[in-house]
């Protein structure tokens, strides 16, 4: 079966930034609904037509990938108002009471500087701004079901960051 809108594709990757630092793999196949929110929409369009067994390389520019960086999202916030054990990388869904209004709530807040009174958080995500290389293989083609349509997933998303213990690096 060739890949076709409203299906499911199991991929496997490598995505390297313009420098060629490794940044993410998926050694084994990862399935995505294409017509949902899964995939960013420039891999979605190279997909179509596809067989199992292709390969592709895309080039991403940011606009194409996670949007530009935008210093608008960095704030510098209050240590008192988070947890006493924090380390670099952490994340936050959302800031907590008493944290800058001006900052959207529903964003996901990497936590990218500490210092005893304030502690620095991002808002962006952590590939903004990188142009992005992606090496992708279709393992595997299916038809999408109904639930999967109705949900717009297959049930992971394309780099769908996750809250993390610190030091955890997963970006899918």
């Amino acid at each position: 079966m060739e890949v076709t809108p409203q299906c499911v594709v199991a991929l496997t990757w490598t995505l390297k930034d313009t420098l060629g630092e490794e940044l993410d793999v998926l050694d084994e196949p990862v399935e995505f609904l294409l017509g949902g929110n899964d995939l960013l929409a420039k891999i979605e369009e190279a997909l179509q037509g596809h067989e199992p067994g292709d390969r592709l390389d895309l080039h991403l520019e940011p606009e194409d990938a996670f949007g530009d960086y935008d210093e608008q999202l960095v704030f510098l916030e209050p240590r008192s108002l988070f947890p006493g054990q924090m380390e670099e990388g952490m994340t936050f869904e959302g800031l907590p009471a008493g944290s800058n209004e001006q900052a959207p709530k529903n964003l996901l807040y990497t936590v990218t500087e500490i210092y005893p009174e304030h502690v620095v958080l991002d808002g962006n995500h952590p590939l903004a701004g990188i142009a992005l290389r992606l090496h992708l293989k279709v393992e595997a083609v299916r038809e999408a079901t109904e639930e999967e349509v109705g949900r717009g997933t297959a049930g992971t998303g394309f780099f769908r960051v996750h809250p993390q213990a610190p030091g955890g690096d997963l970006l899918h």
